[in-house]
């Protein structure tokens, strides 16, 4: 994947107190359409609102570095020399909104991967990700999106934080609904991946998935293409997660499932969107016409706002 990398200087993060890039209000009528929305939406997802740690999750490898506080409700993932680890949601879901808060390693980072997504089983699966890229200290990390439909993934997105994600933790949520899946940090929107099924273009509509989370060594590509690796002085390396939530149906919800509202973004969630895209992305796939040789994904084509 060929990435162009801005300068780390051109990068400031914004005080935690500062707002990201402010869009243009919208009128009142957009308002009361996005609180109609939002009612909507928490109608249905009344099966889990709140999670716990301890109840709804397991891990799944490196056990030994999964730190789980007593209450359920904080949870820590080390890289060590010797493993990283992994927690999955003991339940699968079809279409919602899945969150977590986390604080990112903080330091020399480079070469780790912390990773947050949703995924299907197989070699055809479906997921949908959020992988943050450590880097070396001082320097920006890199938030990583990408999807896989049917196995194909290629679509990736990235973009420099507007804030510091080592000092607090931020929230990061999967939407995903039968219109779209769109990526929120903090509550803005930052990638959509709108369903064009009817144009013969694969969307995530027939597998469940479940949530995961990892940290992991991804020295051979995740800093600089691979050219900074793990300084493992610096070991170990602990992100923190909190207040996980899933919103989201259970996959043998066939009710739930069924009767999920299509929702697209508002107006102003676009402009912000467009705001936080034009400032702070760094690679599209779609805009990476050598990497495909003039023959771009057909989704690249049209509208993803």
């Amino acid at each position: 994947m060929a990435i162009i990398y801005p300068k780390p200087s051109q990068v400031r993060y914004r005080k935690q107190e500062e707002a990201p890039p402010a869009g243009c209000r919208s009128a009142m009528a957009d308002a009361r359409i996005l609180i109609v929305a939002l009612v909507a939406l928490f109608a249905f997802d009344r099966r889990l609102v709140h999670a716990n740690f301890a109840n709804d999750t397991v891990p799944s490898w490196g056990a030994q570095n999964v730190r789980v506080s007593a209450d359920g409700e904080n949870l820590t993932l080390t890289l060590t020399n010797q493993t990283g680890c992994r927690i999955d949601t003991v339940n699968r879901f079809m279409l919602g909104s899945v969150e977590m808060n986390i604080k990112l390693v903080a330091g020399n980072s480079a070469g780790t991967v912390t990773s947050y997504y949703m995924s299907s089983d197989g070699s055809a699966h479906d997921e949908i990700d959020f992988e943050f890229l450590g880097n070396s200290t001082g320097q920006p990390y890199i938030i990583h999106t990408n999807i896989y439909t049917q196995g194909m993934g290629k679509k990736e997105q990235q973009f420099y934080p507007w804030f510091d994600p080592t000092s607090s933790f931020h929230n990061y949520t999967i939407h995903w609904n039968p219109s779209e899946i769109v990526w929120f940090v903090d509550g803005t929107p930052i990638r959509v991946f709108r369903n064009y099924e009817s144009l013969g273009i694969p969307y995530p509509s027939k597998q469940a998935m479940k949530a995961y989370s990892s940290i992991w060594n991804g020295e051979a590509w995740a800093t600089r293409g691979g050219r900074v690796k793990i300084d493992w002085g610096s070991a170990p390396f602990v992100a923190g997660y909190a207040r996980l939530g899933l919103r989201a149906c259970v996959w043998d919800d066939a009710q739930c499932v069924s009767t999920y509202p299509a929702s697209t973004l508002t107006p102003d969630q676009k402009t912000q969107m467009a705001n936080i895209r034009g400032s702070y992305m760094i690679y599209d796939y779609c805009k990476d016409t050598s990497r495909f040789n003039g023959t771009m994904p057909p989704e690249c084509s049209q509208p993803q706002d």
